[in-house]
């Protein structure tokens, strides 16, 4: 991934919910806001449908994060885009996976990732964060932009979709169920939780 200096960077104006609320805490421009984000701790928050969830609760995990950033792009009209991906996990990755792909008899677990694009560019604002990854994610299997406050639920209806036209049909995958995926899935969710500090769970 790239840093986010590959980003523009403009002043931020008062033009909607999220530059209101980097402007009030003083943060003047988009670098500044990305820095202000990237360095709030990780953690997954109580709902990713509330769009100041970040603020309220003082962390925030891929999604969240990403999410106010690219509204912020959006409000200040630059091209800076909220991706929705889909990786291999695996015990390189997060340490403990293993059980999780023995128990599924999975090749690797389909786990989804969010990060930002500007024109050929990737931006991950987690990394660096005590994410539960062993490093950063690099290589995608899928990938979709999406909008920036993308629902819950349209994020897991997007994730259902992927591994059932573009996941499932790999040769790897031969003979793997979606329900199988789906149970090992939210044991791996599980399994990041873990390894997330107690007060950012």
């Amino acid at each position: 991934m790239d840093s986010y200096t590959v980003l523009p960077n403009p002043i931020i104006d008062k033009k909607g919910i999220i530059s209101e609320k980097f402007t009030n805490l003083k943060i003047k421009n988009f670098w500044d806001a990305c820095t202000y984000v990237h360095d709030i701790p990780y953690g997954y928050n109580s709902t990713t449908d509330d769009l100041l969830i970040l603020f309220k609760e003082g962390y925030g995990s891929c999604t969240t994060k990403h999410t106010v950033i690219a509204t912020l792009a959006e409000e200040l009209g630059i091209p800076v885009y909220k991706m929705v991906g889909i990786y291999e996990m695996n015990e390189e990755i997060v340490t403990g996976t293993n059980r999780i792909l023995e128990k599924y008899h999975l090749p690797y677990l389909p786990m989804i990732h969010c990060f930002l694009v500007y024109y050929s560019s990737r931006v991950d604002l987690t990394e660096g964060n005590d994410n539960g990854k062993n490093h950063s994610i690099e290589e995608l299997l899928f990938t979709e932009k999406v909008a920036p406050n993308i629902s819950e639920k349209d994020e897991y209806l997007l994730y259902k979709n992927a591994l059932k036209n573009n996941i499932l049909p790999r040769k790897e995958m031969e003979g793997i169920t979606m329900i199988n995926v789906l149970h090992a899935r939210t044991e791996g969710i599980a399994l990041l939780r873990s390894k997330i500090p107690n007060q950012f769970q």
